[in-house]
């Protein structure tokens, strides 16, 4: 009983990180989300648009939108059909075509002062071993980054902020122009797993904690 005495505070600060992290779900962040076109399916990346060497015909989008994780973020609204975005640029040798979807989000996501630009779809022409960055560079630039080299405006939209953390307990922005039915635009959800793995580690250090005084007062 000693033991679990003093081993109750740090297990109770345990549970107030874990109610905490439970609230930080309420916050998100604000930024462009990265998309690829698979199966007829919009899927969130597992890699960053300057690490994605896509293929001729690949279909590439990008929302800008405000959200903890992939869960929540908004996929790309609008075309998203290859054959239709390159209709006019034709195949070239030493090249390929990626067509990109660009979806610069809603009025409730924007920054404060800023409007959204309307979407828009665009096809990048591109060396074959060319990136999703090099390929939005060629079509839809300015682009800007951060120094930890987040992309953070596309066509120069917005003019200044990066991944700022924001509020989220407005309605989810996650509407699409297709239903999507497929769960493909989920992801990871660190919120929990983080949350239980801080519960776990001071339950473990109030258990030694306990431990150790009882050898040592043996």
């Amino acid at each position: 009983m000693t033991a679990v005495r003093r081993a109750a505070p740090v297990l109770v600060a345990a549970l107030l990180l874990l109610a905490c992290a439970g609230r930080a779900g309420s916050t998100g962040y604000r930024y462009w989300s990265f998309w690829e076109r698979t199966g007829g399916h919009w899927t969130y990346a597992t890699q960053g648009p300057a690490s994605v060497r896509p293929d001729d015909g690949a279909v590439q989008g990008f929302r800008f939108t405000v959200g903890a994780d992939a869960a929540d973020a908004g996929r790309p609204r609008g075309t998203a059909d290859f054959d239709t975005i390159c209709a006019d640029t034709p195949a070239k040798s030493g090249a390929k075509r990626v067509a990109l979807v660009l979806d610069f989000g809603t009025p409730a996501d924007a920054p404060s002062g800023e409007t959204p630009p309307g979407g828009r779809t665009v096809c990048a022409r591109v060396p074959s071993d060319a990136s999703t960055a090099d390929a939005l560079a060629a079509v839809a630039g300015p682009l800007r980054y951060d120094t930890n080299a987040l992309l953070c405006a596309i066509a120069g939209y917005p003019h200044k902020g990066c991944g700022e953390q924001v509020s989220t307990d407005h309605e989810p922005t996650t509407a699409t122009a297709e239903p999507d039915s497929s769960g493909s635009g989920s992801g990871p959800s660190l919120g929990l797993p983080i949350g239980a793995g801080v519960v776990a580690l001071l339950a473990g250090a109030a258990i030694w904690q306990s431990r150790r005084r009882r050898d040592a007062s043996g």
